[in-house]
């Protein structure tokens, strides 16, 4: 039915290459493109040996509209699943405009050089996508992406107005590393050391850095102490759902987990700037010396901590995600919890990856599928709450991430 690229070799670009594979009625051909195109090779004979497919590979700098423009322009995909680096969002979506293709993310779009993220740089592309009659879909993952589908989910079947919306998001399983992070470590550190901030009353409120936090109770896990952070999924979702009074997005996090990263904010390997230092090097007359070189403390940090891809084997427990409404229905206020829970080792017994990635990679290619089957296409730029959630939500529970609800529970929020 369509021809997808997907962008990307990590952890969430394994498990949705494993699912693209899984669903050939859809998904009729399939290039997977990075940086290293040798960790494509690997991934593609893993696939082509296991579902019999003929999973193709290219070599990319998603960095570069230029070489995306020619990969894009030979390939001519349906849709390119952007399962790259978030500062990579606006040069594929620029790559798009130039040569035709849909487009899909799972997050929102960050520079470089400074710890901020925000949608205005992408919805800043909606015209030209809409004049093109190109679609893209941004923020396509679990939070965001299923979160934001689940609140579209209750808006449309529980809900004649939201009032009260707490994304919950848990990781209660164990990697046994003394600290690692479960996706790219640059991007997660960069994303809990920011302020926190959230919507009420229709203006945002920042507040410290897990300075707001309390225990939570997640199905089959139990309580654990969750921190109130900044996630992008808010900022559309209280346009998107203007009844919203309270919009907030809390993520639990262990002692020993906040401990190493305070450390690693004290001692200055969180900056994302450079700093120079002089580097020892072997003269080419095999002579010992110096230079001064630079570097970025929290890239150099990310070469030298667990790689994510890397945890899945030896990860027990379970995430659990949802959303915890409030609002009115004929009148009366009812609670909606609505969410799912995810084994890491079933996930790694699937797809060789922990559950973190197995919850983003998963939805990426439901999305990808929705668009391929016309159910979500209409031209320009758009989160994912502006389509049907009912079609989603369907697959979600077909592959492999089954959703469940509590209606009129204690919400503890």
């Amino acid at each position: 039915m369509g021809r997808v690229l997907i962008i990307g070799a990590g952890g969430v670009a394994t498990v949705a290459a494993h699912k693209v594979c899984q669903n050939p009625d859809v998904f009729t051909e399939v290039m997977i493109a990075s940086r290293t195109e040798k960790k494509c090779i690997v991934l593609a004979e893993i696939l082509n040996r296991k579902y019999g497919t003929n999973v193709k590979t290219a070599q990319v700098d998603a960095d570069s509209v230029e070489q995306l423009v020619r990969l894009l322009g030979s390939y001519k995909p349906d849709i390119v699943m952007n399962l790259a680096l978030p500062y990579q969002d606006l040069t594929i979506m620029e790559a798009c405009l130039q040569t035709g293709c849909n487009y899909l993310d799972t997050a929102n779009y960050e520079p470089k050089d400074e710890a901020h993220f925000e949608y205005s740089w992408q919805w800043a592309y909606r015209e030209r996508f809409e004049k093109a009659g190109l679609c893209a879909i941004l923020g396509c993952g679990f939070d965001p992406g299923v979160t934001s589908i689940f609140t579209a989910y209750a808006d449309k079947h529980h809900f004649d107005e939201i009032h009260y919306l707490d994304i919950v998001d848990c990781n209660a399983g164990n990697h046994h590393k003394a600290f690692a992070t479960n996706f790219n470590p640059e991007i997660n550190i960069r994303e809990i050391t920011q302020k926190g901030l959230y919507w009420e009353d229709g203006k945002y409120i920042e507040t410290e850095p897990m300075e707001i936090h309390k225990p939570l109770t997640y199905p089959g896990i139990g309580p654990k102490e969750s921190y109130l952070l900044h996630h992008e999924e808010i900022e559309s979702l209280v346009i998107n759902f203007p009844t919203i009074k309270r919009a907030r997005f809390w993520m639990t996090f262990g002692q020993q987990y906040l401990t190493y990263l305070d450390v690693i904010q004290n001692i200055g390997m969180s900056r994302i700037d450079e700093v120079e230092y002089e580097a020892p090097l072997v003269s080419p007359q095999g002579k010992m010396t110096t230079a001064k070189v630079k570097i970025v403390p929290l890239q150099f940090l990310k070469a030298v901590l667990p790689n994510p891809q890397d945890l899945g084997q030896n990860y027990d427990g379970e995430t659990s995600i949802g959303c915890r409404i409030r609002g009115l229905r004929n009148g009366q206020e009812h609670t909606y919890y609505i969410y799912n829970n995810c084994s890491h080792q079933a996930a790694y017994e699937e797809t060789g990856m922990q559950g973190v990635s197995y919850t983003t990679g998963v939805p990426a290619m439901i999305g990808a599928m929705m668009f391929l089957t016309g159910l979500w296409n209409k031209p320009g730029v758009h989160n994912v709450e502006e389509f049907d959630p009912d079609p989603f939500m369907d697959q979600l529970n077909k592959q492999g991430l089954p959703w469940h609800e509590i209606h009129d529970g204690d919400l503890e929020l």
